[in-house]
């Protein structure tokens, strides 16, 4: 049985409750049982439970996480009980969605509360698909008709999917869906990335990979919607055919762990199977290290720009240089990369900047 947990967030009149809908309709012929957990300020806002009602903003926030938490365990919980292969629980929202409406102080006050962290709340999740709001491309499709709980305006709903996209930035696999098209094509490409993570009906993804110059650190800490990452990965013996790592990923102590089983399908495609670790399996799986390639430890900046999520590594054995890469569900989408980043030339195709090599030279 395999249960992924994906989110549906976004900005205001983004197109969530559409997509739901979409997805509800779609999803099942794929094979998949597909859950929802309804979205939580929702439901304590039309219940008459409201931040502007509650002693303080935090107040309120305690509950609305503390409920979506338990939601998630629940539906967790009897999603295991069901008789079917392939299960697919969807969160209209997800616990980061909180964040938004914080200050940084409130947020860590309750991380410390819940004895939780940003990084296990933002990567509890398998992935994240953010629509961002009509207020932003399609301010003339704003609207407060469709959910009795939304106040914002124009303005306000533009800052606050910023916000949104803020608080998830750093999600290994976080995808912002645009107003770059109709709403009927922004749906269809929302489904097209949820089937591309899903591997249906291959797991089938794009990468393109930059060699650029050492980013200005102080500048990516600078941006809300840039955070920095801790990886340690470690690859294991495996058949000649395949690449099997896994890996440590998150901050400030607080992990995640994952096995990826990587198959080279052809020139730009890959095909990942990857599936999350203990952290007992995890260190019981690096007994199977391969001693050819030594573990790389490297600090990644995940970036939201113009839509695209980019990701920058800084290797310790380089000084001088980085890797940038952005994966795309569409070989044919226009890579628009951040201005400061300078790029010494693309290496997408030169097999000597692939991970397995460059955990050979830092040997």
């Amino acid at each position: 049985m395999t249960i992924q947990k994906i989110v549906i967030t976004g900005g205001p009149c983004g197109g969530k409750t559409t997509a739901l809908s979409w997805i509800a309709n779609n999803l099942p012929n794929k094979g998949y049982k597909v859950l929802f957990v309804p979205e939580t300020a929702t439901e304590l806002i039309g219940g008459g439970l409201t931040p502007w009602g509650c002693g303080t903003n935090l107040d309120y926030q305690r509950c609305q996480m503390e409920l979506q938490l338990t939601k998630e365990r629940l539906f967790e919980r009897g999603a295991r009980t069901m008789p079917a292969d392939k299960v697919l629980l969807v969160c209209d929202r997800g616990a980061m969605d909180n964040k938004a409406y914080m200050t940084d102080g409130e947020f860590n006050q309750l991380c410390a509360e819940l004895n939780t962290s940003e990084v296990e709340l933002r990567d509890r999740y398998d992935a994240v698909f953010h629509l961002v709001t009509a207020a932003k491309g399609a301010v003339e499709a704003y609207t407060f008709a469709n959910n009795a709980a939304r106040y914002e305006n124009v303005e306000q709903a533009a800052a606050l999917d910023d916000r949104i996209i803020a608080a998830w930035t750093g999600h290994p696999h976080l995808r912002v869906i645009d107003n770059a098209t109709d709403f009927e094509d922004k749906l269809i490409r929302l489904l097209h990335e949820i089937l591309t993570f899903l591997g249906e009906p291959k797991p089938l993804g794009i990468e393109h990979r930059f060699l650029i110059e050492y980013p200005d650190v102080n500048w990516l800490e600078s941006l809300p919607n840039c955070r920095r990452v801790e990886i340690r990965e470690t690859y294991l013996l495996s058949n000649p055919d395949e690449e099997v790592r896994i890996r440590q990923r998150g901050a400030d102590g607080h992990y995640f762990y994952y096995e990826t089983v990587n198959k080279l399908v052809d020139g730009l495609n890959r095909g990942d199977l990857e599936r999350k670790l203990t952290q007992k399996e995890y260190l019981k799986r690096l007994a199977d290290a391969n001693p050819a390639r030594r573990p790389i430890h490297k600090i990644r900046y995940c970036l939201v720009y113009k839509g695209q999520y980019y990701e920058i590594d800084l290797l310790p054995f380089w000084q001088d240089k980085a890797l940038l890469e952005v994966a795309l569900s569409d070989e044919n989408a226009a890579v628009d990369l951040p201005q400061p980043l300078k790029v010494i030339r693309e290496i997408t195709d030169d097999p000597a900047y692939r991970n397995a090599e460059l955990a050979e030279l830092s040997m």
